[in-house]
């Protein structure tokens, strides 16, 4: 029997300001739980997770645990 792969989490830290792009890259990366610079929030890895994270990634520091 296959063991169940561990759920990834990661550390998400906003390093760059949304001020200046599009409604849609603000909303992304309020949607991720992000409202100051430099706030680190912790996700578990999922598909949604990792198409919100393509979007916005020139705004954001991403890091495994």
């Amino acid at each position: 029997m296959a063991k169940k792969p561990k759920n990834r989490s990661l550390r998400i830290t906003l390093v760059k300001s949304p001020l200046g792009y599009s409604k849609r890259h603000k909303g992304t990366v309020r949607a991720l739980g992000l409202r100051r610079l430099q706030q680190t929030v912790e996700h578990v890895d999922s598909p949604q997770l990792q198409g919100m994270l393509y979007k916005v990634s020139h705004l954001l520091d991403i890091a495994d645990d």
